[in-house]
Parts: C-alpha cells; sequence; structure tokens
C-alpha cells in the first residue's frame, strides 16, 4: 500500500498477541468494602483449564483499526512489533482485514507483546507486559480524516506531544482519545495538551472517576467534568447499563444497549469507542454514531476476543431495521 496515501482513520496504540485460557475451576472472590473482585484459584496446585485460544493483532488500538476497516473506512495502525513469528503473524492477520501496515515497526530487541487472558464466565483477567518498544513518528504519517490514540505505555509518552503537533498543522485532522491504564495514571495535567486537542473522548464510568479523582456518580455531571478538561464531545459507557454522550453544545443522551446474552466481554469497549468514530468519519451525527455501537459491541460479546464480531456497515443495518420499538436514543 503506498505510504503517501490518505487516511480516514489512523489508530495509534501497542499490538499484543492475546492467549484465551478458559479456566475451568475457579471462583470470584469480593472482600468487604473493597474493589475489584477478585480471581481465585487453588494455590500451589494443578488447575484444569477447557481450551486455549491463541488471537493475533489485538489491542485497543488495532482492534479499533479493524473495527474501520470493516465499516469501510481506509484504516492504518502505528505501531512496533518484535522481530519473531508472533509479530508476522500480527501483520498478516492486520493485512487480512484490510489495515494498514506501512507505518508499523520491528524492533529486534524485543519480542512481540503476548498477554495471557484468564477467562473465567463472561469476564476476563488479562496477565499483560508491554514492551518499551520504539514507535514510528505521527510527523511520517500523510494526511488523514482522524487519529485514534489509546493504550500507550510510558516508553511512548512522547507520541503524545507529537499527535497535539500534527493536529495543530493539520486543521482537518480529529483526534479521538480513549486513553488506557498508564494515559489514565498520568493525571490529566501531563496530558493537558492530548485532551484540550480532543474532538470526541471516551471512558468508562469507572475510568470517569479516576480521571477525574472523584467518587461522583451523577452521569451528567462525570461528562461535564470530562468536557472541562477540554474534550469537545464526551462518550461514557456504563458496560450492560448502557452509554452516555455529551456534546460540544452540552447537549446530553443516554442509549441503551442492543438486546443480547454475552459470550465473552473482551473488546465491547473498543468496538463501541471505534464504531462511534468511524460513524462520525464517514459523516453522521453523534446521535446516529451512538445507535450503531452498541450493535457492533453486541456482536463482539457473542465470540472469544475483540475482533471476531466486528461487523460491516450492511450488518449493523440488518440490526438496525429488527431492533426492538424501544432502541432509541434518548436526550437526558
Amino acid at each position: 500500500m503506498n505510504e503517501n496515501q490518505n487516511y480516514d482513520f489512523l489508530a495509534i496504540g501497542d499490538v499484543v498477541v492475546d492467549a484465551f485460557i478458559k479456566l475451568k475451576t475457579a471462583h470470584v472472590h469480593k472482600k468487604l468494602d473493597e474493589i475489584p473482585e477478585e480471581l481465585c484459584v487453588r494455590f500451589g496446585d494443578k488447575i484444569e483449564y477447557d481450551s486455549v485460544d491463541v488471537l493475533n493483532a489485538v489491542g485497543n488500538s488495532p482492534n479499533a483499526a479493524v473495527s474501520a476497516s470493516r465499516l469501510g473506512l481506509h484504516s492504518a495502525l502505528i505501531s512496533t512489533i518484535g522481530d519473531d513469528q508472533n509479530g508476522k503473524d500480527c501483520i498478516a492477520s492486520l493485512e487480512h482485514d484490510g489495515v494498514a501496515t506501512n507505518f508499523i515497526k520491528t524492533d529486534n530487541r524485543f519480542p512481540t507483546n503476548y498477554h495471557y487472558v484468564l477467562w473465567y464466565g463472561v469476564e476476563r483477567t488479562i496477565l499483560v507486559k508491554h514492551a518499551p518498544f520504539a514507535y514510528t513518528s505521527v510527523a511520517d504519517v500523510p494526511n488523514v480524516k482522524w487519529i485514534y490514540l489509546s493504550s500507550l505505555g510510558e516508553h511512548a509518552l512522547h507520541l503524545h506531544d507529537e499527535v497535539v503537533s500534527y493536529i495543530a498543522s493539520h486543521p482537518d485532522t480529529k483526534l479521538a482519545f480513549q486513553p488506557g491504564t498508564f494515559q489514565i495514571e498520568l493525571g490529566t495535567e501531563k496530558l493537558k495538551a492530548v485532551y484540550q486537542n480532543t474532538e470526541l473522548f471516551f471512558c468508562n464510568v469507572e475510568e470517569a472517576q479516576r480521571i477525574l479523582q472523584t467518587t461522583e456518580a451523577d452521569h451528567k455531571k462525570l461528562m461535564e467534568g470530562l468536557a472541562a478538561l477540554g474534550p469537545k464531545n464526551v462518550v461514557m459507557t456504563d458496560g450492560y447499563n448502557g452509554a452516555y454522550a455529551r456534546d460540544i453544545n452540552g447537549a446530553c443522551w443516554f442509549m441503551t444497549i442492543y438486546p443480547h446474552t454475552p459470550f465473552e466481554r473482551t473488546g465491547a469497549g473498543d468496538s463501541f469507542a471505534s464504531t462511534v468514530t468511524s460513524c462520525l468519519a464517514l459523516g453522521k451525527t453523534l446521535a446516529e454514531a451512538l445507535t450503531w455501537a452498541p450493535i457492533n459491541a453486541m456482536s463482539v460479546t457473542q465470540y472469544v476476543g475483540a475482533q471476531k464480531g466486528l461487523l460491516s456497515q450492511e450488518k449493523i443495518m440488518e440490526f438496525l431495521a429488527k431492533a426492538p420499538e424501544d432502541y432509541k436514543i434518548k436526550e437526558i
């Protein structure tokens, strides 16, 4: 693919291989007054597992890039892999899904990121380790409609400044920001310029509380607090309870989930955020995007991993056509 081509959707973030280990013998324990719950297995014993599924080229940003491609956008990914078979498999997987890999570097100093996902019930606990890879400079990328910035480690802190500089020199480019764990832990002051240049911001309720350092539970107040940091539009998910949004004019909405029974929930948040972003890139309104996103999130939860269930525009329209009567966005 030509490196000088323009892109609709450029995702930036770590690529990983996920090994989903489905546990047979475990239980969930919650200590009084402590969050989160704990996944427990017998200590010092042999623990039987049911199955293992190895999934290539996953992670917040790769998931988003694949989602955008399935929805018909010209998408690309900035990331780094190791010079190993896992890295080659990740590249092949992304190219199979139509994601441009021109801006993915190979670094022979470290292996490709490999995570172990302990899958119990419909939830998962992930054992993570991110190599301190270097990334392609954002300045090397031609014109792009939307940049999707998500989970990065401390080794890539400089990329945030590069993204801000790119936005400043490309006024037609819009930024979607879905912070990962490290970015939230950095605090809002160190990423002040990123927040202030964000067109579309994503997080869940618990992340919003951590970002704002509050125990506030009112959804509108949380979104107001996030908007005060600079993002023009804020989208905040609340798991099976639905999602909320606040636009640049201060209008707030609630969108219910698309009715379903989840099989495995990994990637639901990524599919929701990337679908909203992709819809805006396709020229749709935020309100329209909020009716598409729960459908893609629903579909993802019907399969193992974050990508198998990602839908095309045509499939989303099919689900919209047969949606329940109360599947509507509501102003709050």
